[in-house]
């Protein structure tokens, strides 16, 4: 592919987003951005900071004081936060049940896609989250809406965590993914949906593979338009 591109992957939670998204990003030598960790790094920090995460506010002055920094690595991206890796920790059952409502303030969104779109700046580009295609990212070239079953989505978010020695029953994971979604889709501001020129590409029954080679032919297509 003689030029880069820019292209946006949203969907729900565990729909394979980031795996594909640094598959494909490895494939074409383009940069990944990992949107989701943003907010999960600052969702770490608040934390960690005691702060209350109910308030746009403080979490947006703490985000302005946080250096949040996306380090490419052979097998994906390393999440620094002001000097320290927080690849794991970012990770976590805490954090992840507690980044929808810190990713739902607007204050904190508006500083978020300022960055965002800061690190988009230029071609070949691999940004994946929930808004990149309908309010981060509205003229990408691409844009894929990337979901699967729940069940599936479950399943793998199950054997996720276990491989990092996170051990959540499987229907615990299932019900939280589910919360997830009505979290993401019914929040006033920038809601997860699907742009209107988006794809869409049903996982479920997709190997990783598979959908990276998918999403590289969408846009070669695009490239030669």
């Amino acid at each position: 592919m003689s030029k880069g591109i820019i292209i946006a992957i949203d969907g729900p939670a565990a729909a394979g987003k980031s795996t594909i998204a640094k598959r494909i990003a490895q494939k074409l030598g383009y940069t990944y951005i990992d949107t989701g960790a943003m907010y999960r790094a600052l969702t770490h920090k608040a934390i960690q900071s005691n702060i209350n995460m109910g308030s746009d506010k403080d979490l947006a002055d703490l985000l302005k004081h946080t250096e949040i920094v996306l380090v490419p690595e052979e097998n994906g991206q390393a999440v620094w936060i002001d000097g320290v890796d927080c690849s794991e920790e970012i990770r976590s059952q805490e954090v992840t049940a507690n980044v929808s409502e810190v990713a739902a303030h607007s204050t904190v969104r508006h500083l978020m896609v300022e960055k965002q779109r800061e690190l988009a700046e230029g071609t070949g580009v691999v940004m994946d989250g929930r808004d990149i295609g309908t309010a981060v990212l509205p003229k990408a070239e691409l844009k894929v809406f990337m979901t699967a079953s729940v069940d599936e989505r479950a399943e793998r978010r199950f054997v996720e965590n276990e491989k990092r020695g996170i051990h959540i029953p499987l229907a615990q994971l299932k019900e939280e993914i589910e919360k997830r979604d009505r979290a993401d889709s019914e929040r006033e501001l920038s809601p997860l949906k699907m742009a209107d020129d988006a794809i869409l590409v049903d996982t479920t029954s997709m190997s990783i593979e598979e959908v990276a080679n998918q999403v590289i032919m969408l846009a070669e297509k695009r490239m030669n338009q």
